[in-house]
């Protein structure tokens, strides 16, 4: 006897996560920095430095 093949359906497509809200999907942020051995002052320059938020991966944390 033949047996009958059930019709599957499709699969639902993967949901993209959400960005993550602090770096907008980059994973990188920009900080400033401060400059000095005793008196620190703030520098104009800025540094990329990863985003602790989603640590890097650029999406929203599902916690």
């Amino acid at each position: 006897m033949a047996t009958t093949r059930k019709p599957t359906g499709r699969r639902a497509a993967a949901k993209k996560p959400p960005p993550c809200p602090d770096c907008k999907n980059a994973g990188q942020v920009s900080e400033a920095f401060k400059v000095g051995s005793r008196t620190k002052h703030d520098s104009d320059d800025r540094q990329e430095a990863l985003c602790l938020t989603c640590l890097g991966t650029g999406q929203a944390p599902t916690d």
